[in-house]
């Protein structure tokens, strides 16, 4: 679980693009729809989700935008060398970006709480039975609904840990 007061390393493959990660995280899911399976080429990617201020980037991302089955714009941030994903942003989730758990230095700290977009998943793909499953999205928190329209002061986020 990415936790309050603990900065997280992560980047890309090649080491162009490297980033701490501030927690805590709204939620740490794994996404199984359509758009995630191209974009990764497995069955389903595993995203923290983060206000963006949470993420501090250094290098120089590229990005690729298309439109979700929800009508809206997802933009996907990744390496321009290496093609490493990073993270993803959207008009939908505003101010709320998905990590690429996979890019974490040490994506074992990741502890997902839930599998969304079921009803997309290809049938070879296995999730863990004890989590819930949602055939879509499932339920936000307030944190995370907070998150999404910008409302920092809501957040257990208060800037920087203190080294």
């Amino acid at each position: 679980m990415i936790e309050l007061d603990k900065t997280y390393a992560g980047g890309c493959l090649c080491g162009d693009i490297r980033y701490e990660l501030d927690g805590p995280s709204l939620f740490e899911m794994q996404c199984c729809c359509v758009d995630c399976q191209k974009a990764t080429g497995t069955g389903h990617t595993t995203i923290i989700g983060v206000h963006k201020s949470q993420l501090h980037v250094t290098g120089a991302v590229t990005t690729y935008t298309n439109e979700g089955e929800s009508g809206g714009f997802v933009t996907r941030h990744f390496c321009g060398r290496c093609g490493g994903r990073l993270y993803t942003s959207g008009k939908g989730p505003g101010e709320m970006i998905m990590i690429q758990a996979g890019s974490l230095d040490d994506p074992n700290v990741v502890e997902p709480q839930r599998v969304i977009y079921l009803k997309q998943a290809v049938k070879w793909d296995h999730f863990d039975p004890a989590i819930p499953h949602h055939e879509m999205y499932g339920q936000y928190n307030e944190e995370t609904l907070a998150a999404r329209a910008g409302e920092v002061e809501k957040l257990r986020y208060k800037g920087r840990p203190k080294a």
